[in-house]
């Protein structure tokens, strides 16, 4: 971290962090004002009265989840292919994955729905598992190779020495040593999968696999929407996602700052 001395230094450096935050705190204190207006906590209440309330947290948390369990082994053995192994093209793979980066979500809802109808998973959950694992694995590998760069090689050299062959590395050293990028894996992946309203809109056709983004539209109506109610299932849906980051902030900086140093 950079460190100020003089007293005026210090003084710059929190009015500029001042001046950039304001920007992002302001619209979530007036969210908050406008989600108790009217009822006050009633808006609170009726969302979670919402009709199967209790199955929308449950189909989010089994989305989440089951993502970040794929994304975290498809991430971390892909890092490992990347930077340790001798794999010829290597880097012409790894470019391509990098060039999915550039194609947005919705681009993509066409043919994702065209294949999803043809495999027959239209209308489950792994319609919505596995294109959330893929738009986030380019970028979750880009992360956890500069992570996986800085472990010495010979880490791997004495396993190889002693009779490991790739996959005994792999599960042996390399998940071990991986722990504080895992962290950060499982908060980024966390935070897309359950702010994910598209793709669940677009696969999860049943009524009763609805998600928890979805809330809001219980307060919508054709000629008025019932804006503090659907403000506070906003506040309600975000909860769980800042309670995960509070909860693994340390963590998920140190994971963060050692896959972006080589």
């Amino acid at each position: 971290m950079f460190e100020t001395r003089s007293r005026r230094s210090r003084m710059l450096l929190q009015l500029v962090l001042t001046v950039a935050v304001v920007p992002f705190v302001v619209p979530l204190i007036a969210m908050l004002q406008t989600s108790f207006e009217g009822a006050g906590w009633g808006n609170y209440l009726a969302v979670v009265q919402v009709p199967g309330f209790p199955k929308f947290f449950l189909n989010t948390i089994v989305i989440a989840g089951a993502s970040i369990v794929i994304v975290y082994l498809a991430t971390l053995m892909a890092s490992f292919a990347f930077s340790k192994l001798r794999v010829r093209g290597k880097e012409v793979y790894f470019w391509l994955m990098m060039a999915a980066l550039t194609l947005p979500e919705v681009v993509l809802i066409a043919p994702l729905y065209t294949t999803a109808v043809r495999l027959g998973l239209l209308g489950t959950y792994w319609s919505v598992i596995l294109p959330i694992a893929a738009l986030q694995i380019p970028f979750t590998v880009l992360i956890a190779r500069g992570y996986v760069d800085g472990i010495p090689d010979a880490v791997f050299e004495a396993a190889r020495i002693d009779g490991a062959n790739t996959w005994r590395i792999f599960w042996s050293i390399l998940v071990p040593l991986s722990r504080p990028i895992a962290v950060a894996l499982m908060v980024l992946v966390l935070i897309y999968a359950w702010n994910s309203y598209l793709l669940p809109k677009v696969f999860l056709i049943d009524d009763g696999m609805g998600v928890v983004t979805q809330l809001p539209e219980f307060f919508r109506r054709q000629y008025n929407d019932d804006t503090p109610k659907i403000l506070a299932a906003s506040v309600i849906t975000a909860i769980p996602t800042i309670i995960a980051y509070i909860a693994l902030q340390r963590q998920f900086e140190r994971g963060m700052a050692a896959g972006a140093i080589k």
